[in-house]
């Protein structure tokens, strides 16, 4: 039985619904209005006789010029209501009748051309409450009796078709109106599966005599028929493409024009670098906001005492590293260790040579000098302005400590001697292009200077004027630091455009650009290039690719290897000075740079790469010292910032 309930529902599925069948809707065509109401009423009026037929009920919802008052709520068909389903042995009794219950009548055997409902199950009634109806047949009229008080009175019926069997009470065909070939199929079936074969049948011949194909085809050519032309949409006209390109609109400031249409004069173009007209000849050494020198007649007689009768030498490197880094432990930063020395940013730093006192010397951009007694109590800065330009380079002459060479790039060195009280011309350039030099001989007689634009110059300070005694050109792209080698002075590093080359002096008159030797491995911008201090046996390199790289040159070979690279923020930007780091005067194997890490610091590095110390105070160190310099003989360090402020740490007093 559990079989047959499952092939019944499985049937019901497959059975076609009215929603089923795809007939076009023609409501909005006025003049055909009434003819399609008419072929779809008739499709939809056959689709809910078949449907009806098959679960055993009249179609009366789907038709409303047949319902009666009273229809609405009655359940249709045999569906358990919501308390569980209905008997089995009541829907399938041993009737055959396909539901009926011993003791009651069958429903639904009428006249001829009129069908009956079968009986079902209302919605409200509970399987155990009886729902049997007697029939009585007056003639031509049929009319349903309730059997007893509680029955629900039977839904209105429909005519059936013309051609089709009369159907028993639950809806199918009596098998003697059958054709033999039925029998002989349904031969071994049980009695609901030939039932369900008998509605197949029934249901393919009636869907047969509806002929829906030629419905659909006179639906079809009304459609086309009476079909509405729309207005066809608005379409853009495609611009005709010309060789002209229509004129942009620019404003009158951009091409140059007056009010009136006539055109500006041209305006020359000025470099930056040239905003202020070089100085030519000697500069007086008084400060910059007065006419004499009375302010700095104390510190020049400070300053040539501290020269004068010394020979400085410098010494020898501890054997161990760990006391030197005890040393840099002892540093730290006093009160009245932080001073503006210049008014802008920091370009370049030097420190005396002096072991008693120091005075430390920075350059700035607009050309500016300051000088600060660190040993004075006072504390005085004087600031000059020998220059009309950023000071790169500062050097105090390694014979003459009272002599302070400078580098600006107006393309001119100028000599400030404390004993003459002037900054005289030492070199000057045709080009505003000098951006570093150093000392070719050990007395400081002779100089390299480097051009931005890739040239190298030798210059004689022994010789008259100020012009170099050999110029050579290197083709390095944006050549930004030489560096002398301190034992093989012949040999200098250069620092460029993703190069670092060490070359020959002897050979720049033969074959200039012929490199002795190659740093290789950058990949931006090199900031600085410089050989150690004593030895010169390693060069250490800061390039704008975030690294920092020490080469061994105790040979000089085409290729030189790299002992270290160490990753380091050197992403200064645009308004800090480049970082460059700078190998520490009384030792070949440390070096110091500025940092751009948070709390602000300076570094101290070992060649091998790894931190020797980190210079830091909370509150008097809170900028980024982008210079930076080491006293050549006493554990004084001297970090200079953006602002012109210069930040002291030491191990003790600063007097001498």
């Amino acid at each position: 039985m559990r079989s047959n309930q499952s092939e019944l529902s499985q049937g019901a599925l497959r059975f076609p619904r009215w929603r089923d069948v795809k007939v076009p809707y023609l409501w909005q065509r006025e003049t055909e209005r009434g003819k399609c109401h008419h072929l779809c009423n008739k499709l939809q009026r056959a689709c809910a006789e078949v449907a009806a037929r098959r679960r055993g009920t009249a179609a009366f919802f789907l038709l409303p010029e047949t319902m009666k008052p009273g229809a609405q709520g009655m359940a249709l068909g045999r569906q358990p209501t919501a308390a569980g389903s209905v008997n089995r042995k009541r829907r399938l009794g041993p009737g055959g009748g396909g539901g009926e219950t011993p003791g009651e009548e069958s429903l639904g055997r009428g006249t001829a051309g009129r069908e009956t409902p079968g009986r079902g199950i209302p919605g409200n009634q509970t399987p155990g409450r009886s729902s049997s109806r007697r029939v009585r047949q007056d003639g031509a009229d049929q009319r349903q009796v309730p059997a007893a008080q509680g029955d629900i009175p039977p839904g209105p019926t429909s005519p059936a078709e013309p051609g089709m069997a009369p159907s028993d009470s639950d809806g199918f065909s009596s098998d003697d109106e059958l054709p033999l070939s039925f029998h002989q199929q349904s031969e071994g079936l049980s009695l609901y599966e030939k039932k369900r074969l008998k509605n197949i049948q029934e249901n393919a011949r009636f869907f047969a005599s509806l002929n829906m194909q030629e419905t659909a085809e006179k639906l079809r050519e009304i459609s086309k028929r009476h079909r509405i032309k729309r207005p066809n949409a608005f379409k853009r006209k495609k611009v005709q493409s010309s060789r002209e390109q229509p004129i942009v609109r620019r404003s009158m400031r951009l091409l140059r024009l007056d009010p009136t249409g006539t055109p500006l004069p041209e305006i020359p173009i000025e470099i930056q670098t040239q905003s202020e007209e070089r100085i030519s000849g000697p500069v007086k050494m008084v400060r910059d906001d007065e006419d004499d020198s009375k302010e700095t007649e104390h510190l020049m007689k400070v300053w040539l005492e501290m020269s004068q009768g010394e020979v400085h030498t410098k010494e020898k490197q501890p054997v161990e590293l760990k006391t030197y880094k005890s040393t840099l432990l002892r540093m730290t930063m006093q009160e009245g260790s932080v001073a503006k020395v210049t008014p802008n940013r920091v370009g370049s730093l030097a420190f005396h040579p002096s072991p008693r006192n120091f005075l430390v010397a920075a350059g700035s951009t607009y050309g500016y000098i300051g000088l600060w007694d660190l040993s004075s109590q006072e504390g005085t800065v004087h600031q000059f302005k020998p220059h009309c330009n950023t000071i790169n380079c500062l050097h105090f002459s390694p014979s003459n400590s009272a002599e302070l060479l400078s580098l600006s790039n107006e393309g001119s060195i100028r000599c400030g001697n404390v004993a003459a009280a002037v900054f005289d011309e030492v070199y000057t350039s045709n080009t505003w292009a000098t951006s570093s030099f150093d000392f070719l001989a050990e007395d400081g007689s002779t100089l390299i200077v480097s051009h931005w634009d890739g040239n190298v110059v030798v210059v004689d300070r022994r010789t008259p004027g100020t012009s170099g005694e050999l110029d050579a050109d290197l083709g390095i792209n944006h050549f930004r630091t030489v560096g002398v080698h301190p034992m093989h002075r012949q040999y200098f590093v250069t620092a460029g455009t993703r190069c670092v080359d060490i070359y020959d002096v002897r050979n720049l008159k033969t074959s200039p650009r012929k490199a002795v030797a190659s740093l290789g491995g950058h990949t931006k911008n090199v900031s600085s290039a410089y050989f150690s201090s004593l030895t010169g046996n390693k060069v250490v390199t800061t390039c704008m690719d975030d690294r920092i790289r020490i080469f061994d040159t105790s040979a000089i070979i085409p290729k030189i290897p790299v002992v270290a690279s160490i990753i380091h923020n050197n992403y200064t930007g645009r308004w800090l000075t480049k970082f460059r780091a700078v190998w520490d005067p009384k030792r070949d194997d440390c070096f110091v740079v500025g940092s751009m890490a948070r709390p602000r610091q300076i570094e101290v590095f070992h060649f091998t790469g790894s931190k020797v110390r980190e210079f830091r105070d909370m509150e008097w160190l809170g900028s980024v010292c982008s210079i930076n310099v080491m006293h050549p003989t006493r554990n004084v360090l001297v970090g200079g910032n953006s602002s012109g402020r210069l930040h002291v740490f030491t191990d003790g007093a600063l007097s001498g």
